[in-house]
C-alpha cells in the first residue's frame, strides 16, 4: 500500500513539473539540400537561436571482410548550437567504414595512462 502511495505521489510532482517554454518562436534561417543520382547528398541549415548542421555525404568504394568491393555513404558533418548557460557548442564528425567519431568543445576527452 505504502508503495502504491509513493508512486502516485511522484507522478503527482511529475506531473505538476514547470516545462520552461521558449519565450519566442524560433526562425528557420536558412534550410538546403542538394542530392546527386549517385547517392551523394549536402544539407544544411541556420536558426534564429543560433543553432546550425551542416553534412555532406558521398559514396566510397571499400573492400569487405572477404576483399569484396562494396560502396558506403561516408559522411562528414558539424552542428552547433548555444547551451542553456550561454556557451557555443560545436560537434564536428565523420562516419564510415571504420564506424562513428565526433569531435567538439563538449565532448570528453580519452585520457591516456602511462
Amino acid at each position: 500500500m505504502k508503495l502504491i502511495i509513493v508512486a502516485l505521489a511522484f507522478v503527482a510532482v511529475a506531473a505538476a513539473a514547470v516545462v520552461p517554454v521558449p519565450s519566442e518562436q524560433v526562425q528557420i534561417l536558412r534550410s538546403d539540400f542538394q542530392s546527386d543520382p549517385e547517392g551523394g547528398y549536402n544539407f544544411g541549415f541556420e536558426t534564429s537561436d543560433g543553432s546550425s548542421r551542416a553534412e555532406t555525404g558521398s559514396l566510397k568504394e571499400v573492400l569487405d571482410e572477404d576483399n569484396k568491393p562494396h560502396q558506403v555513404v561516408t559522411v562528414r558533418g558539424t552542428f552547433s548550437y548555444i547551451n542553456a548557460d550561454g556557451t557555443p557548442v560545436t560537434v564536428t564528425y565523420t562516419a564510415d567504414e571504420f564506424g562513428f567519431r565526433a569531435e567538439g568543445n563538449s565532448i570528453p576527452k580519452a585520457v591516456s595512462r602511462r
